[in-house]
């Protein structure tokens, strides 16, 4: 599942294709994905400019004139696909395949955005005044400026869930996912397994700093593909050639002076990474 970074590289990605251009054409060649498409999208993306692209979490939103925004999700294995005149060294995947296009843009500058997901568990969706139940209870962006170890400190208050889960809740922070939080874990020497509600202030405040260190480099990396996930360019990211800990059960742990190994355990059905020699 595309996690901040990658979603962020697909948001930049199509930026420069859509921000103030005007869809001449929206094609749906099914009526839905996870769920059915809203009865009135057509209606209101055709004919309409793109003011603005934003990411929330790990969905991009296309931000229109008409008081209404296309929020998309890629889910496990959506890809964006652009074609067209114009658009530089961008090219088509021949493994990503025709019949699972199920989304088409068509801008009037003659350029095609396509939403390809063989899978089917990407989702569009169209919004008005910011409001989906995806999006209501979101916490805050883990890239924002006032994002810090006081955020951490009140969305872990009291709470005896493992700070890998508290992590991962979504209504703690916005975007973050099982790559991301077992690579920061380990740069800030946190077990996953501690208890969330009893890490101190200043443990924390050097976990909020390795969050966004993390996700910074990602994203300048252009995410990390490890099976679907490509840049809008068509080109794979490169993050994954830079995990310490991620995937690497078995490893040597590659903190400076550390003998230790790199183990995988089981965490609310979800594999995390950590060296237990490190991080405590």
């Amino acid at each position: 599942m595309p996690e901040l970074p990658e979603v962020e590289t697909v948001r930049r990605g199509l930026e420069p294709h859509l921000q103030g251009q005007r869809i001449a054409r929206l094609v749906l060649n099914r009526d839905g994905l996870r769920w059915k498409f809203p009865a009135d999208l057509v209606q209101v993306a055709t004919g309409a400019t793109v003011t603005g692209l934003r990411r929330r979490s790990k969905y991009v939103l296309l931000d229109l004139d008409r008081e209404a925004s296309i929020l998309i999700h890629l889910g496990m294995s959506g890809r964006i696909v652009i074609e067209g005149q114009g658009v530089g060294d961008f090219h088509r995947d021949p493994a990503i395949l025709p019949q699972h296009d199920h989304v088409i843009w068509e801008t009037e500058a003659g350029t095609r955005i396509t939403l390809n997901d063989a899978r089917r568990f990407g989702m569009v969706d169209l919004i008005r005044d910011d409001s989906s139940p995806l999006l209501d209870g979101l916490g805050p962006e883990p890239l924002e400026a006032a994002f810090s170890g006081e955020t951490l400190a009140r969305a872990f208050e009291g709470r005896r869930a493992p700070v890998k889960a508290a992590l991962l809740d979504q209504r703690n922070v916005a975007g973050l996912g099982n790559i991301y939080v077992s690579e920061a874990l380990h740069r800030a020497g946190i077990d996953p397994r501690r208890t969330a509600g009893r890490i101190g202030r200043a443990r924390l405040d050097d976990l909020a700093r390795q969050i966004k260190d993390v996700l910074t480099e990602a994203i300048a990396a252009g995410g990390s593909s490890l099976r679907d996930h490509r840049q809008a360019t068509g080109e794979l990211g490169y993050f994954q050639h830079s995990f310490r800990v991620y995937d690497r059960e078995g490893a040597p742990c590659p903190r400076p002076g550390c003998a230790g190994t790199v183990r995988r355990i089981v965490q609310s059905g979800r594999s995390s990474f950590f060296c237990p020699t490190c991080q405590h």
